[in-house]
């Protein structure tokens, strides 16, 4: 319980407090009420977060509201996630499981954030410990729902981590010597296929067909195949939300030793949960682990931290196995040198995240600054709903504007350039374009040009507006 408290208080405390919706966000958040009307969704997609935070996002408008909410729900989340380990694990490994994964910058900045990647790791978490539960005989006749259940959730999330989750979970049930469970096997393939049948619905709906969708949904991602992104991901862990294309220096090394330490010290926790009898726990979670990580490491060419949250969320149970075990299983002369050590490690590392979580939270309040700044202006200019944004970084900038985005060309291609025309015939319609030197697409060229306002760290923005934001602005300024 003191894990989960510290985890929400940190996350209102450090990260909810003037941040704002990122671009991934605004379009979760936009399917079910929000600032603006819905954006197009692509094909990799999936509407679990969504769902998630439908019940706020259709009240209010309100970032910050939908901020404490996510905050709330995964500090309680990650309290019921451990809870479900309490009859496989002993509470110090779970304690100290819990505040390794909580401390990460990656777990805190995305506690409160309306993105999948975390309530993956904790259905992840959940699933292989209602499994455990089952198949180890401990007579519980609700883990074979909560198996189901918490897979589903790992799928309607993502559906690619479902399956890599999945996938280890089912063969262990049906492979491992002495607890083959096929009923248990059959129960995580129906968890899979019911978080998966929205998606797959939606394919046919909308996108052609299943094989349409991954097809397009593999290009979006830049084509899935044999990408060697290991390099990526750590370069990444010093405070980039996205690295595409990770061709950046590795400027900040510190801030990726726990990710080498993490190799040594979870070897060295399913070697102590063998010891004490519980190997079978930590041999699990690390498969799944690698399980989940593999495609992020070795199928896609680009990286972001958040992707790994799941196997962090597993893995954080043998470093705890590995801990706990140094501070109580060693010999009572080394305990002293040994929590020393300990301790003066842990508070570097502390050190380290609450440094990349300063950063990466300032980042997001620039941004929000950036983009308010630019609605603003746009409403200046006459843009006011109902109103369209095209161009560049049409999505974010349409949503804080409380516009509809559409883009004619590119991954969220959902209009063509006659649909945006006849739009600016009823509404204002808005064309972004960055850099001085850049163009407008052909059917805005006729267009009134304007200069939005520099903001830090981005642009110069020009925007070409369309006869009826024109009309749409001297109205506003018109003496009444």
């Amino acid at each position: 319980m003191a894990v989960a408290v510290g985890f929400t208080t940190a996350q209102l405390v450090l990260v909810v407090p003037g941040t704002g919706l990122g671009w991934d966000e605004t379009i979760y958040v936009s399917q079910v009420g929000g600032n603006a009307p819905p954006a197009f969704f692509s094909a990799p997609r999936a509407r679990g977060i969504s769902f998630l935070v439908a019940p706020v996002a259709a009240l209010t408008a309100s970032t910050t509201a939908i901020r404490i909410y996510l905050g709330l729900l995964s500090g309680g989340a990650l309290f019921t996630c451990l809870w479900i380990w309490r009859r496989l694990l002993p509470p110090p490994v779970l304690a100290c499981a819990g505040a390794l994964f909580a401390s990460l910058w990656i777990t805190l900045f995305y506690g409160p954030s309306a993105m999948p990647n975390l309530w993956g790791g904790l259905g992840a978490l959940a699933a292989v410990g209602w499994f455990l539960r089952a198949v180890t005989g401990t007579g519980d006749r609700w883990a074979g729902i909560g198996i189901g259940i918490a897979v589903a959730v790992v799928t309607l999330m993502r559906p690619a981590d479902g399956l890599w989750l999945a996938l280890p979970l089912a063969a262990s049930a049906l492979l491992v010597p002495g607890r083959r469970r096929p009923m248990i096997c059959a129960v995580v393939v129906a968890g899979f296929l019911i978080g998966a049948a929205p998606w797959v619905i939606e394919a046919y709906a909308h996108y052609g067909g299943l094989a349409a969708r991954l097809h397009r949904a593999s290009e979006i991602q830049g084509g899935l195949g044999w990408h060697l992104a290991v390099d990526d991901q750590v370069r990444a862990l010093d405070g980039r939300i996205l690295c595409r294309p990770c061709t950046v220096p590795w400027k900040h090394p510190f801030a990726a030793v726990w990710w080498f330490a993490l190799q040594v010290l979870v070897a060295g926790g399913i070697a102590a949960a063998v010891h004490a009898r519980r190997g079978h726990a930590a041999v699990l979670a690390t498969t799944c682990a690698a399980s989940l990580a593999a495609q992020y490491l070795f199928l896609i060419d680009y990286a972001a931290p958040r992707f790994l949250l799941p196997a962090y969320a597993l893995l954080a149970l043998p470093v705890a196995e590995c801990l706990v075990f140094a501070l109580t299983g060693m010999r009572p002369a080394l305990r002293p040198v040994t929590a020393t050590v300990l301790v003066l490690g842990l508070a570097g590392h502390l050190a380290i995240q609450y440094r990349v979580l300063a950063h990466v939270v300032g980042g997001n309040r620039a941004m929000r600054e950036n983009y308010t700044a630019t609605a603003a202006a746009l409403h200046r200019l006459g843009v006011r709903p109902p109103c369209m944004v095209s161009g560049f970084e049409a999505i974010p900038i349409a949503y804080y504007a409380g516009c509809a985005s559409r883009q004619p060309s590119g991954h969220d291609a959902s209009i063509t350039p006659d649909g945006i025309t006849a739009a600016a015939r009823r509404m204002p319609v808005a064309v972004v374009v960055a850099g001085s030197a850049a163009q407008p697409p052909r059917y805005a060229r006729s267009w009134r040009p304007a200069v939005l306002p520099h903001v830090h760290g981005r642009g110069p923005y020009r925007v070409y507006l369309s006869p009826t934001a024109v009309r749409s602005a001297k109205e506003q300024e018109a003496p009444r």
